[in-house]
């Protein structure tokens, strides 16, 4: 009875961690040294690639509380962190070199999991396994992936808009409707006038673009150009794509703006909003600066900002269950990247739960859920309930997590009430896991 599990990222090393927890042998496949991704460099394990920060760590932030709820539940990759940290604020950030030597030594002496150094080129057809290959999967690997989830289901360039917090959308200025009319009123537009559009198109123009890596280039399709190359394109082309105005009458003039911006409900509590067709590759201050320029958006606060980068993942809503299995092949578990969550925290805590999913299956018992208002569950509720036409990586986000009951809150205080819920309700959640821990050491025992 053993799982296997390919990849050993961080997602990789954390399933193959929990699912060790819980008895069940690991056989962990990494290809490097043999290949390495354009990305790589360090034959070791959990390789931090963009940064060696794992984010904020105070309770304000969703990720704050995602890490909190992972270092209370035994995470590897948290023990990592803490144990490799370097000093850096308000962030958890750590010494890249000795985060990865860490965990590679964590791995490779655990008595329950082996680590074989091959590249896996095709998908298993039986026995467990769990998919942590990453966003940048190879080639023949992501071929097969294709075929068991079908061409359209999976994504190899991210073309990501930005996500606003609902309550920061000045809605006196932005109103409800649909194009024409047609529907319900989905979307939040918010007006521009003329001087409006051409100081927004003019600054595009001029704002400074994240220079792409040699693993992040990709050849744009017109269904998901930048706004900046559409408006470099000429002065009116915006006015005529993304920030069409027709049949959106302003209900304060009763006529159609020069060019409005649409918003679009991005999950089912409302508490979050997609900037529609504004996927960019403009640097994280200059989305904040120019953004705050439309109307209705100045005090804007985003959840997520825009990015294309080359990345593969796969329309979870469509292919994975609620265990993480896929729909076509149950014996196969996605996790990390792939599977749609954004960032390395997030990563981690997808390997953390396909790991113990396909444990507890493995021993025959069904998995317990993680509470929908933690933010295990919270990721989750996202990878599995988000809608699948517009399905795009999401970092772990309070706008994620299930309401509070009772009457609003001052921002800070919201988060903080969301944080502290999802910390009361986990210990049930992982008491029930100790439980078939504790069943497997008496098992193996007796």
């Amino acid at each position: 009875m053993n799982i296997t599990i390919i990849g050993a990222g961080l997602a990789g090393c954390e399933a193959a961690w929990q699912a060790a927890a819980l008895g069940i042998r690991v056989v962990l496949l990494e290809m490097k040294p043999l290949n390495f991704s354009a990305a790589h460099e360090s034959a070791d394990l959990a390789e931090l690639v963009c940064s060696n920060s794992l984010r904020g760590s105070g309770m304000n932030n969703a990720v704050g509380c995602l890490k909190e709820e992972m270092r209370r539940c035994g995470s590897l990759i948290l023990a990592a962190a803490d144990a490799t940290s370097v000093p850096a604020g308000g962030a958890l950030a750590v010494d890249r070199d000795a985060f990865s030597r860490y965990i590679t030594e964590k791995i490779s002496s655990h008595p329950l999991i082996e680590l074989t150094r091959t590249e896996v080129t095709e998908l298993p057809t039986q026995g467990a396994t769990i998919l942590a290959s990453g966003p940048l999967t190879s080639e023949r690997l992501s071929q097969a992936l294709a075929e068991l989830t079908g061409n359209e289901h999976l994504y190899f360039y991210d073309a990501i808009a930005p996500i606003i917090e609902a309550d920061s959308i000045d809605t006196s200025v932005a109103w409800r409707a649909s194009r024409y009319g047609h529907g319900s009123d989905d979307y939040l537009n918010c007006p521009l006038s003329k001087e409006d559009y051409d100081s927004f198109v003019a600054a595009l123009l001029t704002a400074d673009k994240v220079a792409g890596r040699e693993f992040e280039k990709l050849i744009h399709f017109e269904g998901c150009m930048p706004i900046e190359e559409m408006a470099a394109r000429g002065q009116q082309t915006l006015c005529f794509g993304p920030m069409k105005p027709v049949g959106l009458p302003d209900p304060r003039t009763g006529r159609p703006p020069y060019a409005v911006i649409q918003l679009r409900q991005d999950n089912r509590h409302a508490t979050l909003y997609n900037m529609v067709g504004f996927q960019t590759r403009l640097t994280y201050p200059e989305q904040k600066r120019i953004f705050a320029m439309i109307p209705g958006l100045e005090q804007a606060r985003f959840a997520r900002l825009g990015s294309m980068h080359r990345n593969t993942f796969i329309n979870a809503p469509t292919c994975l269950n609620q265990t993480l299995q896929f729909q076509r092949a149950p014996h196969l578990y996605a996790a990390g990247q792939i599977t749609g969550v954004e960032g390395y925290v997030e990563s981690a805590a997808c390997g953390f739960l396909a790991g113990l999913f396909a444990a507890c299956h493995l021993r025959g018992n069904r998995p317990p859920m993680p509470p929908a208002e933690t933010a295990f569950g919270a990721l989750l509720g996202h990878l599995v309930n988000a809608d699948p036409e517009n399905f795009q990586p999401m970092n772990v986000n309070y706008g994620l997590f299930p309401a509070l009951e009772g009457g609003r809150k001052k921002r800070t205080e919201r988060r903080l009430a969301l944080a502290e819920r999802a910390l009361a309700v986990l210990p049930t959640w992982w008491q029930q896991i100790l439980t078939l821990q504790s069943a497997v050491v008496e098992s193996d025992n007796g």
